[in-house]
């Protein structure tokens, strides 16, 4: 009897172990997925709300996705970042500076244009938008430094295109504007990968799989002791 238990031991530890493991990463998936689904939930509620004044000291800690409408003046000058949106192919988002009604300066992302009016003319002057704040988080070792001669961006710096236009590291992503030829809107959505269900249902199926392992080998194991 004791050699009997001494040999299912070994195999019943890892079995009951792996298990335990593989449930524990369920779990932790399932806490994820909570998690995730608050900071959506969050997103969406600030996206929905009703518009308000940009505040005087913005953060994107604090004000991320946060909709506001604006009234000031487009300034002569803009960015072009080149970028894909289906189906329209590839073209580019043009980032303009604003000042606003109390004289601060923030960037506005007008919107989509095709790559063949990169540089045509756009309105300038009086102007009222609404849309979300936003610091969208593009650049990372891979990511092409700006042509500024060509006036060619690869990604939405902020800090650096707000250094380049002379205004704060604010950028307002416009939904609509009283600009009746402007730049085809992009709004911002809520757009966060949220897998977690998958992979919980992935580690539970593990351990399920685990686990009727384990009961396949000591039923070997007992039929070789048999």
């Amino acid at each position: 009897m004791a050699g009997m238990m001494r040999r299912y031991a070994g195999p019943l530890a890892f079995g009951i172990g792996g298990v335990l493991i593989l449930i524990t990463l369920g779990v932790w998936q399932v806490q994820r997925l909570a998690w995730k689904n608050e900071i959506v939930a969050a997103i969406e509620a600030r996206l929905s709300g009703e518009p308000g004044a940009v505040p005087l000291t913005p953060t994107e800690q604090d004000h991320e996705y946060f909709r506001v409408r604006a009234k000031g003046a487009l300034l002569p000058g803009e960015l072009h970042v080149y970028t894909s949106v289906p189906p329209f192919g590839v073209g580019y988002l043009v980032i303009a500076p604003m000042q606003l009604e109390d004289g601060r300066r923030i960037l506005v992302d007008r919107g989509f244009v095709p790559i063949d009016q990169k540089d045509a003319l756009r309105r300038t002057g009086p102007y009222t938008v609404e849309g979300a704040l936003m610091w969208p988080d593009e650049t990372d070792g891979f990511t092409s430094p700006p042509d500024q001669d060509q006036n060619l961006w690869f990604a939405r710096d902020v800090p650096l295109m707000a250094a380049a236009l002379g205004t704060e590291p604010v950028l307002l992503v416009a939904a609509a504007s009283d600009d009746a030829e402007a730049p085809l809107a992009r709004p911002v959505g809520v757009n966060i990968r949220n897998p977690h269900l998958e992979y919980a249902v992935t580690w539970f199926g593990l351990a399920i799989v685990w686990a009727l392992m384990t009961g396949y080998l000591l039923w070997r194991i007992k039929r070789r002791t048999n």
